[in-house]
């Protein structure tokens, strides 16, 4: 079943073209890379898929309907969900209350009590192996926790398709060993997965499959052993000679 597919999508910003005609798919069941060197237009291209910042032209097929240009809630509503590089919770409420905030907007958000709902958000902390209280006030996390709890707030709306954006940067190695498991956990779920990541070490041991983008265009798709000996993505990465 195909979850995801863009076609020949294209996002400027004035005479910046930052995504250029990309096209690719994504299967369910898959934990697929998005990767390319910084500026390549990565994010754009996952805030082009999820409605932050709608293309300027060519489509995107979710579930096989045409959802191009849809909101970011009607987006979470079917399903879709992601995180930030940079991880921007409400800095008054706590852990607890921010995964709730999330969880309204999700697929089977409707007719649950208020109780369930707190207790499927205490099992989605608990899932994510969230390491502080749930009563803590989330503006006193630092980095690490705060995008331990952002991943949480994206599970809480049950999505189908989760895009992460660069989740493991800033971890050490025990806690990237730890992260590449609760990734593991999330696609063994039922989650399909599209990863933005620089960590090699990540993309490496959970992505049987990539796309490289460069400079906004795709110059690689393809099983990730055989992407990683591409000509051209070596060029990418280390420029030429």
């Amino acid at each position: 079943m195909i979850i995801l597919e863009t076609r020949n999508l294209t996002k400027q910003f004035g005479g910046l073209v930052a995504v250029n005609d990309v096209s690719f798919q994504v299967t369910a069941g898959e934990i697929v890379g998005l990767i390319g060197p910084n500026g390549a237009g990565k994010t754009t291209l996952l805030n082009a898929i999820a409605g932050l910042d709608p293309p300027t032209s060519g489509s995107v097929f979710f579930l096989g309907q045409d959802a191009t240009g849809w909101k970011p809630e009607r987006m979470c509503r079917l399903g879709l969900s992601r995180t930030f590089q940079i991880p921007r919770p409400f800095p008054k409420l706590s852990a607890l209350q921010n995964v709730l905030v999330a969880s309204v907007f999700g697929r089977a958000s409707g007719g649950n009590s208020r109780r369930e709902q707190v207790e499927h958000c205490r099992a989605i902390l608990a899932f994510v192996e969230f390491p502080m209280p749930e009563d803590i006030i989330s503006e006193r996390l630092n980095t690490v926790q705060l995008k331990r709890l952002d991943l949480a707030r994206a599970l809480a709306s049950q999505p189908m398709l989760l895009l992460l954006d660069e989740l493991a940067s800033g971890l050490t190695e025990g806690e990237l060993v730890e992260l590449m498991a609760i990734i593991r956990k999330i696609r063994d779920s039922g989650v399909t997965i599209i990863l933005v990541e620089h960590i090699m070490q990540v993309i490496m041991n959970l992505c049987r499959r990539l796309v490289v983008i460069h400079f906004g265009n795709k110059i690689a798709d393809g099983p990730t052993q055989d992407v990683c000996q591409d000509p051209r993505v070596t060029e990418a990465y280390l420029g030429a000679g």
